[in-house]
């Protein structure tokens, strides 16, 4: 999954009047924080189930991508910060994880932050819009780092049912390839855990 794609339909908030997106996303950047956190170094060459991405270079990613979701609610350019946080050694990952996941709560903690035009690889989206994509990609690639580590993660059904119903209405099955860097639907059971169901209709195999 990669948040660098500029043809998904614009994802919009499930219709609870109270729903806030940055509760999802925070919880989504603390569920990958702890499962970054439990990597170990024999583990770095593991292959994950994102394609061309192992261990390392999942971890590396996972850390910049928080670090953009911080530069994105500041309404800075998200190119500025690189795919990968290539500067840090094996096993670091982690360590960095906490002042970034920090800025990036501290930023997203502006109340004006879900209705201002915010600057995504994808284009300019409201800050709900930017919350529901970073909430769905940090997700799938916790499970994804989760499965390549032997981790089981504590899910939490009901962000998990919200993402599947953003990304259904944002990703339809019959949008796939070339420049939609996803694979074809799996086929899950319906009954499958939410994870599952989750992950299937981002191309993964659960």
């Amino acid at each position: 999954m990669n948040e660098n794609t500029a043809q998904l339909a614009t994802p919009r908030a499930p219709s609870a009047p109270s729903f806030d997106p940055r509760r999802d996303l925070s919880a989504a950047i603390a569920l990958a924080g702890r499962t970054l956190a439990a990597v170990r170094p024999d583990q770095y060459d593991s292959p994950t189930p994102c394609e061309d991405f192992d261990v390392r270079r999942l971890s590396s990613h996972l850390v910049a991508v928080v670090r953009r979701i911080a530069v994105i609610g500041r309404g800075e350019d998200p190119f500025a910060v690189p795919s990968f946080a290539d500067e840090l050694p094996d096993g670091a990952w982690a360590q960095a994880w906490g002042p970034a996941a920090a800025e990036a709560e501290a930023v997203w903690a502006d109340e004006g932050i879900l209705g201002r035009e915010l600057r995504l690889p994808v284009g300019p989206k409201p800050g709900a819009v930017g919350a529901l994509i970073y909430t769905n990609e940090l997700t799938v690639h916790t499970w994804d780092l989760a499965r390549a580590t032997g981790q089981h993660p504590a899910w939490d059904p009901a962000l998990l049912e919200r993402v599947l119903e953003v990304v259904r209405r944002s990703l339809p099955a019959d949008r796939r390839g070339g420049a939609v860097p996803f694979g074809e639907v799996v086929r899950v059971p319906d009954d499958a855990p939410a994870v599952e169901r989750l992950v299937a209709w981002a191309g993964r195999r659960p």
